[in-house]
């Protein structure tokens, strides 16, 4: 078997694992906001640095896999 057969495959992971992440974090954070709406800025200030260092580390694992197709 060649090792890019399974290159979407892992790809396709990436992807599902970083938008199930993020919709995690996207629905804690809309509980948390309907159930203390004074405190909507602090909680969306504290889910913003997750998220985008989430969504970084998806980018960077697509960019690894792009890798090992090349080398």
């Amino acid at each position: 078997m060649e090792p890019t057969t399974l290159l979407p495959i892992g790809l396709g992971l990436i992807v599902i694992g970083a938008a199930m992440g993020i919709g995690k974090f996207a629905t804690a954070a809309a509980e948390s906001i309907a159930r203390q709406p004074e405190a909507a800025e602090k909680i969306t200030g504290a889910i913003n640095l997750p998220l985008f260092l989430l969504e970084g580390v998806a980018i960077l694992a697509e960019v690894f896999a792009f890798l090992m197709l090349v080398l």
